[in-house]
Order: C-alpha cells, then structure tokens, then sequence
C-alpha cells in the first residue's frame, strides 16, 4: 500500500422504526487506469457532492455534480513522478495533497479548484501519511518518523505554512511508522494509528500525547461518530468498534480478507436514535464494499467489477451522504443513501415531465408526492425548509420514463411549511407543503 460509462445497481432496502433507507452502488468513470488512493467529500453545506480523489503518478481528480463527471486535475505544478497518498478537500476550491517519491514526501496545496497547484512541505526520507483539515485556516498532518520524532505538522493559515513547534513525539521504536489515510479528527482531538500496537491520540490539537495499546500489529482506519464521539471505528487485520469513546472496543466480524482501509457512517438516519450510527460501510483492501447497521457484524454489500478498493469517504451532514470508494484499477464506486420509499405506479411513458401536489397536504406526519419523466433521467427530488435549508432527498438516481410515488416520514420534524423540487436535466420543478401537528 505505501510505497464504464456503466451504472450497476444493487438496492438493499431497510426498515427500522418506519424508516426505510436504500443504497444504490454506481460504478463511475475515473478516466484513468491509476491506483487511486484517497478520497475526500466536501463537508460544507454550500457543496454538497463535491469530491475530490488522488492517486498515483500525480493523479488528482474532482466532481463538482455528485460525480456524474469527474475531472482530470492532475499535473499544474504536481509531477507525475509523485504518487499521492491522501488528499482533504475544504472551502469551495480548496484542497491538500500529500505524497512521495522515492528521496522524500511533498505535499501540495491548491486554492483554485485544481487549475494550479502549489508545494507547500518537502521532507527528505519522509512519509506525509494524511492530512486533515478541521476548518478553512487549521489543519494537521502527521508521517513517519524521521530523526527520531513523529513527523507532526500544524497550520493556522489554510495549509500554506506548516509548524513542527511544540509538537514532540518520539517513536516506541526505529521501525514505527504510520498508515496511508489512517487519521481521523474532530475539534481539537486526533487519533492516527501504526505498525506497532499502538493508537496514538492527542485532545488538545496535538500538544501532548497518550497512546493505547491494541491487539491489532497495524492500526490502518478510524472513524468516529460526529454526532456523538462515543461511537467508533478502527480496523487492522480485523475491525473493532467502540460505543464509549474508546475506553473498551469490541471486534466485528467481517467477511472477506485484507486490512481495514477505511470506515464511514451515516449519521442521524434514525430519527428515533439521532447520536447513533444506523448505517456504516468498510472497505478492506479486497474488491468489496461491507456495510452494517446499529454497529452490528460487517455483511458484504457490493462485489467491484474489478479492481480492489484502497479508501472510502463521506460527508456528515443529516440529510443526505455522499460516499464514495476508490480502488486500484481507477475505478470508482459511489454510494447512493435514499430515505424515503419511491416506486413505479406506471410504465406509460407521459407526454410532459410534471411534479404534483403532495397528498395529503396539509399532512401529519406522512405524505406522498408524484412525478412523471418522460425519459431516462437523473432525478432529484428533495425537501427543504422555509430558510431555504436542505432537509432530506427522497430521491437521487437515473429512473426511466414513468410515473413515480415518493413518501415523506416527517415524524421527527416540527409543524411548518416545507418546500420540495424535483430536479432533472430537463426539468425543475417546486411545490409548497404544509405540516401540521
């Protein structure tokens, strides 16, 4: 690990407490043959599935319309004899990359969407292993040691400068050394694994430092709960989880073979259970995607036409997730979460796309709305609030011609007004919805 134009779809329906949730796995086109390494979705409410992917032989690749086109970055000051690591995506044009060649590690760093690309850190015989950026200005990065130190890294001005000051790690041993992606941050608290046992995690942004000792040789993935930090991930040769912020961790079981290479959860999909994990996915350095619900055993979800996935990220927003998978043939996997149920009542193609009026409107606390495409289409059907927020999409896929029906569960919102659009390349519709309780 270190140093088709084509949509297959694969609907697994889950009902819990009356909420249904649906993933659909579609295979998108990369336009390279490289190992892609590392993904990064955009967290900001202002960007939603945008995302940005690096690889090796200098290869960086962006989506600004949930990857439905991926553009070629790569190059514009990063040469094609780095091979990138890690790639953190932040702001609206802004991403950090980290990689290697054979004397050292260079990280790069680009403010305008990709169109050029700065060297921001060099390191002779080191190894930047992640990088993670907790809002526009601070950010840290950590590698392996070199001169008998943890390489540990922070910035203040959006990762054009970084600082070592203050930041002392000395490694258990000469040979220690860190995990491509294998950081996860949230505030002021940071967790980055090893080759020696151990899990190292700092609460102050990185001035000082405990570690744990695990039963895992390498710890390669973290996750945590944004919500709530109690609720966990990390994975090695076998996955763990943790529902008291890593005081106690209990293994999953996990088909397959291969070190955990990555973790992610939706968040808030259960409006009975908000600060728990109702849906997460893996992926394990094989060609398999594995997902679980309520922090359950690992059950295989999707099988790759090829290649063998080497990282997976989302955004934490609670209305929709964007999720997508990499692998080592270039290829690219999106996971599509729907909430709602949405089926076909009729085959008839329509003379004209149309968005209906919900029923019942007003409603308390379910209510139905009805479509119609006339062609095969990307379709998006979301609800919004009053302020314009986006609370949840009902809808987000390629259907054929036909009349569609979309249930709403608005149980766990409050009594208001509420706007819903339906959205295709051809077609753009809003209607206004009342709920009352």
């Amino acid at each position: 690990m270190k140093k088709f134009i084509k949509y297959f779809f694969i609907l697994i329906l889950f009902i819990h407490y009356g909420v249904l949730y649906s993933q659909l796995y579609v295979e998108q086109n990369s336009g390279v043959a490289s190992p892609l390494l590392s993904v990064s979705v955009n967290q900001s409410i202002s960007y939603y599935g945008n995302a940005w992917i690096c690889g090796y032989n200098g290869v960086v690749l962006k989506t600004t319309n949930e990857g439905i086109n991926w553009i070629n970055v790569s190059g514009n000051g990063i040469p094609t004899s780095v091979d990138l690591v890690n790639i953190f995506c932040f702001d609206a044009g802004s991403a950090i990359t980290a990689g290697y060649t054979s004397s050292g590690t260079y990280v790069y760093r680009t403010s305008n969407g990709g169109a050029n690309w700065h060297q921001v850190f060099s390191q002779p015989d080191g190894f930047i292993d992640a990088v993670w950026m907790k809002n526009s200005t601070e950010g840290f990065m950590y590698g392996d040691p070199v001169g008998n130190r943890w390489s540990l890294w922070k910035t203040s001005n959006g990762g054009v400068n970084w600082d070592s000051s203050g930041i002392y790690l000395p490694p258990a041993s000469g040979t220690e050394a860190g995990w491509n992606n294998a950081l996860f941050m949230k505030n002021n608290n940071i967790w980055f694994g090893t080759n020696n046992h151990r899990i190292y995690r700092s609460t102050n942004f990185g001035l000082t430092w405990t570690y744990g000792v695990t039963s895992e040789l390498s710890t390669t993935a973290f996750w945590f709960y944004y919500a709530d930090s109690l609720y966990g991930y990390y994975g090695g040769s076998n996955s763990y989880k943790t529902t008291n912020g890593g005081t106690s961790w209990t293994i999953l079981n996990c088909p397959g073979t291969g070190s955990f290479l990555g973790f992610v959860s939706g968040e808030a999909l259960s409006p009975n259970f908000p600060y728990q994990p109702s849906i997460s996915w893996t992926v394990r350095g094989d060609n398999r995607i594995y997902q679980n619900y309520f922090m359950s055993d690992w059950s295989i979800a999707y099988t790759a036409p090829g290649g063998n996935y080497y990282h997976i990220g989302t955004n934490h927003n609670y209305a929709l997730f964007y999720t997508w998978a990499v692998r080592s043939n270039g290829g690219i996997t999106r996971i599509v979460t729907l909430f709602g149920e949405v089926k076909k009542i009729s085959s008839e193609v329509p003379n004209s796309f149309s968005l209906s009026q919900n029923y019942p409107n007003p409603f308390n606390p379910k209510s139905k709305i009805k479509f119609q495409i006339t062609k095969l289409s990307m379709v998006k059907l979301i609800v919004f609030d009053e302020l314009g927020k986006m609370i949840t999409t009902l809808v987000n896929e390629q259907l054929q011609p036909g009349t569609y029906e979309a249930a709403w569960d608005a149980s766990n919102y409050s009594s208001g007004v509420y706007f819903y659009k339906l959205i295709t390349p051809e077609f753009t519709e809003t209607r206004k919805m009342i709920l009352i309780k």
